[in-house]
């Protein structure tokens, strides 16, 4: 097993970017920083004026790993110990969560518990006890 590295400050600060651009997005748009949401708006048949914003969103998450790269001249190192298939199932499963819950962890996580959302609570109790199940089978059982 790999221990992760304890970095309160990267996360700290990690956190707080990611608190304020939420609040950011809601207070200049008026919209949830749901990221889910955001990336299937980018597809038909959603074409409306928020079609640049959300494109802007979503490859500001594409472009942040590369620009913190050019400046620290490095990436966190990152361990992924499945295989393709696996990943494959994983990120159906995940979209599928995302779909029937609707919303992610960003959406609900993030903004819902700000909110005070009843919903988001019970969307967020039921992906970290599925996802604290997963590791501990993984770990224990496997």
């Amino acid at each position: 097993m790999v221990a992760t590295p304890f970095t309160p400050i990267a996360s700290l600060l990690g956190g707080a970017l990611m608190g304020l651009s939420a609040v950011l997005l809601m207070w200049t748009t008026g919209r949830i920083a749901g990221v889910s949401g955001i990336a299937a708006r980018l597809f038909p048949p959603y074409e409306d004026r928020q079609f640049a914003g959300r494109l802007a969103f979503v490859a500001g998450l594409i472009v942040a790993p590369v620009l913190m790269r050019l400046v620290t001249g490095g990436l966190p190192a990152q361990t992924i110990g499945a295989g393709t298939p696996l990943l494959i199932v994983a990120g159906l499963l995940t979209g599928f969560g995302a779909v029937w819950g609707s919303g992610c962890t960003s959406g609900h996580g993030v903004c819902g518990l700000s909110r005070l959302s009843a919903r988001s609570l019970v969307a967020t109790m039921t992906f970290m006890a599925a996802g604290m199940a997963t590791v501990f089978v993984m770990r224990h059982w496997s």
